[in-house]
């Protein structure tokens, strides 16, 4: 059974920066595509950057020019740079990956979040 463990969240000044870490158990190799997205109270969970096994990045509008994905195979690690935070990025950050089995199809996984709070 694959595992997220994210880290990284807390409270960061509007204007300053963040970086979000995901590790993935047993390895990152086995999945095609991980994501990153946020909850904030009242809203519902939305996607905020994914990135394909062939680095394909791609980003909601809000955070294009600010937050960053990447990946380091060799740490099994996802991240999220996040720069120039608004008050409007907090929230509850979940890193999700997917894997695909030839006899068995998409399996979909979430971590367990971390939280990030913006001051300003």
């Amino acid at each position: 059974q694959a595992q997220l463990r994210e880290s990284g969240g807390g409270l960061v000044e509007a204007g300053g920066s963040l970086t979000l870490s995901c590790v993935a158990s047993p390895t990152i190799y086995i999945f095609h595509l991980m994501s990153w997205h946020r909850e904030a109270p009242g809203k519902r969970r939305e996607l905020v950057a994914s990135l394909t096994s062939g680095e394909r990045a791609n980003y909601t509008d809000s955070v294009k020019g600010r937050f960053t994905i990447s990946r380091d195979d060799a740490k099994n690690t996802l991240y999220l740079e996040m720069n120039n935070v608004k008050p409007e990025d907090a929230g509850v950050y979940y890193c999700n990956a997917d894997q695909y089995i030839l006899s068995l199809g998409h399996r979909n996984y979430w971590g367990q979040g971390t939280q990030v709070t913006v001051s300003s």
